[in-house]
């Protein structure tokens, strides 16, 4: 009897890290980074317009204006962050807005230039220091849009890995994707300085 219950516990002492790689984020591991970045958001239909007999008279119908983004509700699922974030099957959570968001116009984008040092999963950087204002990793300096502040709040400016994606939908930004957490946020590159 008891060669069967030392057999059967390094059998389940063996068995447990197969458990656990199954569900990382059950186990306070973050799932891997997504394997791409999102697509390009379906763009909002433009407001219809209302039709007269005189073209002159054509007006479009006035429509609500979707809520602002500080008041949407991203935790999609129970024990989900309530910040834009990537679920399993790479599925970007938030990144819905479409290319006439406001909150990422840009009126000269890529001003410093374009980021070359590679992009996605094969591509994992270590933040090197700063704030959401302005931080760096191997030399490249960055920073985050305003909009998005309040979604890096927990982020370890010195210590966390990011994954950097291009983003579809915003000329001038990208996105970065905080490994440890699970959740990104909308960043410009300032270049090498």
């Amino acid at each position: 009897m008891r060669a069967a219950n030392l057999i059967l516990t390094v059998l389940l002492a063996v068995s447990l890290p197969a458990i656990a790689q199954q569900f990382p984020e059950a186990h306070g591991r973050p799932a891997p980074p997504p394997s791409r970045g999102p697509a390009p958001s379906r763009a909002p239909k433009a407001a219809p317009v209302h039709k007269t007999n005189d073209a002159r008279q054509q007006q479009p119908v006035q429509r609500e204006q979707p809520p602002q983004q500080q008041q949407r509700n991203f935790s999609d699922k129970p024990g989900h962050p309530n910040a834009p974030h990537v679920d399993q099957g790479n599925r970007w959570v938030g990144h819905d807005t479409g290319r006439n968001d406001a909150n990422y116009h840009v009126d000269r984008p890529f001003e410093h230039g374009r980021f070359t040092g590679g992009f996605g999963p094969s591509h994992r950087w270590h933040l090197g220091g700063g704030g959401p204002s302005r931080f760096s990793f191997n030399g490249w300096y960055w920073s985050v849009a305003p909009a998005d502040f309040g979604f890096c709040d927990g982020w370890d400016w010195d210590s966390d890995d990011i994954v950097i994606y291009e983003d579809p939908d915003h000329d001038g930004w990208y996105l970065a994707y905080n490994v440890r957490l699970g959740t990104y946020v909308h960043v410009m590159y300032l270049g090498p300085q």
